[in-house]
């Protein structure tokens, strides 16, 4: 599904955390709003454009970088199916637009840059199975139930069941 709003350059690397690396991304590394995953291949990419970027540490497929002074993003999925672009409007604020599978939606919603009746919006429109999108907008909503809409914060669970909290910048 076609995507295309703004929203904070640190609820777009929730969601790049969420997509790539939530499992494995070091607890310091999780909690820094500098902190970025980077990854170059055939299957599934993100590139980081900045004015200063500083590699920290490879883990797996992704190279964890420092960026300060971002311009934008890109992000692709492993299948393909997701290809979105976050790009600086102004300061921290920047528009998001692409496309977006079902799973990425998911993502979306958990990162706080799409709402659930966004979402449903979208998916009206959808060839997907109505199912399997309504399934994961009810799955996103209740993860999203335990959170309190009005935070400023953003609980990451780790791969070991740890909840870790990160302030919305």
């Amino acid at each position: 599904m076609q995507i295309d709003t703004t929203t904070t350059l640190e609820k777009f690397r929730r969601f790049l955390i969420s997509s790539t690396c939530k499992s494995f991304i070091p607890e310091g590394y999780l909690r820094d709003p500098e902190v970025f995953p980077e990854k170059e291949g055939e299957f599934g990419s993100i590139y980081v454009e900045a004015a200063d970027k500083v590699t920290l540490k490879k883990i797996r497929e992704i190279t964890f970088i420092n960026a300060k002074g971002i311009l934008g993003i890109i992000y692709v999925s492993k299948s393909g199916n997701t290809r979105l672009k976050w790009r600086q409007v102004r300061g921290y604020m920047g528009r998001v637009s692409g496309e977006a599978s079902a799973n990425s939606l998911v993502n979306l919603i958990m990162a706080r840059i799409l709402t659930k009746e966004d979402a449903e919006g979208m998916m009206r429109g959808l060839a997907e199975p109505e199912g399997q999108a309504q399934r994961s907008i009810e799955e996103a909503e209740q993860r999203d139930d335990e959170h309190d809409s009005t935070s400023s914060t953003f609980e990451i669970q780790d791969w070991e069941g740890n909840h870790h909290k990160v302030e919305d910048v």
